[in-house]
């Protein structure tokens, strides 16, 4: 496995705390932003300013336009964006703070390990990535780890995006072949707001291209296809860690386990991220 892959495993569920913490739901609906996809599309749309839904849609990539279209730009008017970044932040620092094993690991040496793969990370190209890197750096350890873990999480994000777009896939088809692989539909089509009718277009899309077979089920081409955008996005992820030397990204590794096991005490497994819990990856 890759380090870029091993290192996405360890600090992406650092980041997700602020989806799923009851700390950070509190934090949106203190700040306006009632219900979870209105603290999930204000929190992380936010970076960009006060965006409108489509290119929402377009760098998101997964979700259906008409989800997207009933949060934004709606949240704008509970919340301006500078308030959404201060809950999403306030609120992932309050779960860490409450999850994470005290004194297990230094945080000041894991952020600062992060924080100089955040800055070394080019960011061409990577809309959300970019976005997040020119936030100003936030005071205190724990903010310093999120923000640098969420600046590497969505450089990673728009690569694997590209990935899937030079494969060809839309973000549904993307999603269909994920579940015809691993399963997950129950969760993976709600949550991201397809209809059936949707759903089974792209599978006779994928079907029709070889992917899948009639019965819906994953070709030999369609595993080499999901293996290759993996692939490619490692790749495309790597980058950053040439900051680090292989001493400091050994120790990156030590630091980060203890904190990302007490961040998937609540991170859902299995979960739409298609993040497997730190004591399995």
């Amino acid at each position: 496995m890759s380090f870029a892959r091993r290192v996405w495993q360890l600090y992406e569920p650092l980041h997700a705390v602020t989806y799923f913490a009851p700390q950070a739901r509190e934090a949106f609906e203190s700040a306006g932003l009632r219900g979870f996809w209105r603290g999930y599309f204000a929190g992380r749309a936010a970076p960009l300013g006060a965006v409108q839904a489509a290119p929402v849609t377009a760098l998101f990539f997964g979700f259906a336009s008409g989800m997207v279209s009933r949060a934004l730009p709606d949240v704008w008017h509970r919340a301006r964006p500078e308030e959404a970044l201060a809950a999403r932040l306030d609120g992932a620092v309050a779960a860490l703070r409450a999850v994470v094993p005290s004194g297990s690991a230094p945080w000041a040496e894991a952020a600062d390990l992060l924080e100089r793969a955040a800055a070394a990370a080019v960011t061409d190209g990577r809309a959300l990535g970019a976005a997040n890197a020119a936030l100003p750096r936030p005071e205190g350890e724990l903010a310093r780890l999120w923000q640098a873990a969420t600046v590497l999480r969505e450089h990673r994000g728009d690569g694997h995006i590209a990935a899937l777009v030079g494969a060809g896939l839309t973000g549904l088809q993307a999603l269909v072949l994920r579940d015809a692989l691993y399963g997950g539909r129950d969760q993976l089509q709600p949550n991201r707001g397809w209809t059936d009718a949707e759903w089974d277009a792209a599978v006779g899309a994928l079907a029709g291209r070889g992917l899948l077979d009639a019965d819906g089920r994953p070709t030999a081409e369609g595993r080499e296809a999901h293996r290759s955008v993996e692939s490619r996005t490692d790749a495309l992820a790597a980058q950053p860690w040439t900051a680090l030397s292989a001493a400091e990204q050994d120790r990156l590794g030590e630091l980060l386990v203890p904190l990302a096991r007490g961040a998937a005490a609540v991170v859902p497994y299995p979960n739409a991220m298609g993040l497997p819990h730190p004591d399995g990856a």
